[in-house]
């Protein structure tokens, strides 16, 4: 990610102001979806994840080099300045985007990663960088499968959770906090960046895709919810956790295909134990 892609960008304590054109959408998307199609998203959220990736490839998203440079700790475990071997579990690895410019710029990293989607697994394990000596990727559903089947207890200096929250109904985020609790070692944290309220990507939901309150549908079926900092900090202590850090990121985008400009709203936060 460039600065010419995103030419203003700032931390803040508060939302970010709608206009009134916004507020008036907001405020006529009353009507949720269905609670029979509710539950169907619920039951068939791995195999719409699943075949995300199976359209998409490793194609999607992009690298995200940025992460040491929003990330602090990151950028502390990859250049060494931790004893020993650091261990970093990356929650939602996808295909691998995050991982792999980490683990190429440190030569003592060890990495677990894993993801709900089967196929985005096994992307990570094709990958030509790939080292079972140095890297463990699973599959796993957080919301019910045991983490330290995986992962020994208290093991993990470093969890990276890089817009994956926001995939999981809201009533099961406290289980997948919980379950990534148990595998991190005391004074460890979680880094955390997902959607904000008020992201441009919510405002552009039409009518007929709201599933409850800041939780919508995308058109191939995945699920996503914008966060305020209030219910993540919620989240986080209701599951054992204590705030470090927690704000909301600022940005604007400059989409070049339509020549626009469009506000981007994230929520970047550190936990610990």
């Amino acid at each position: 990610m460039s600065h010419t892609d995103y030419p203003f960008q700032a931390t803040s304590s508060g939302l970010r102001e709608l206009t009134e054109v916004e507020k008036r959408k907001l405020a006529d998307d009353k009507q949720v979806v269905s609670e029979f199609k509710q539950n169907k998203l619920e039951k068939e959220a791995q195999r719409n994840w699943d075949l995300f990736y199976k359209r998409n490839s490793v194609n999607f998203f992009k690298d995200r080099h940025w992460t040491t440079r929003e990330f602090e700790e990151l950028a502390g475990i990859t250049e060494g300045s931790t004893s020993g071997t650091p261990v970093l579990l990356e929650v939602g690895c996808g295909v691998g985007n995050a991982l792999y410019p980490l683990i190429a710029e440190s030569k003592h990293l060890y990495v677990h990663a894993c993801d709900f989607s089967p196929r985005a697994v096994q992307f990570v394990k094709d990958n030509a960088a790939y080292d079972p000596q140095r890297i463990n990727a699973f599959q796993c559903d957080l919301t019910k499968d045991d983490l330290v089947a995986h992962i020994p207890e208290c093991n993990v200096d470093v969890v990276t959770m890089l817009f994956v929250l926001s995939a999981v109904h809201p009533d099961k985020m406290i289980e997948a906090l919980q379950n990534v609790y148990k595998v991190v070692r005391p004074g460890g944290c979680v880094l955390f960046r997902d959607y904000g309220l008020y992201d441009h990507a919510m405002l552009r939901f039409a009518k007929g895709h709201k599933l409850m309150d800041n939780f919508y549908v995308r058109q191939d079926g995945t699920r996503a919810y914008y966060f305020t900092k209030e219910f993540l900090n919620q989240l986080f202590v209701s599951a054992g956790f204590k705030e470090s850090t927690n704000d909301y990121v600022l940005r604007q985008t400059v989409n070049k295909k339509e020549g626009i400009s469009v506000p981007r709203v994230f929520v970047q936060a550190k936990f610990t134990i």
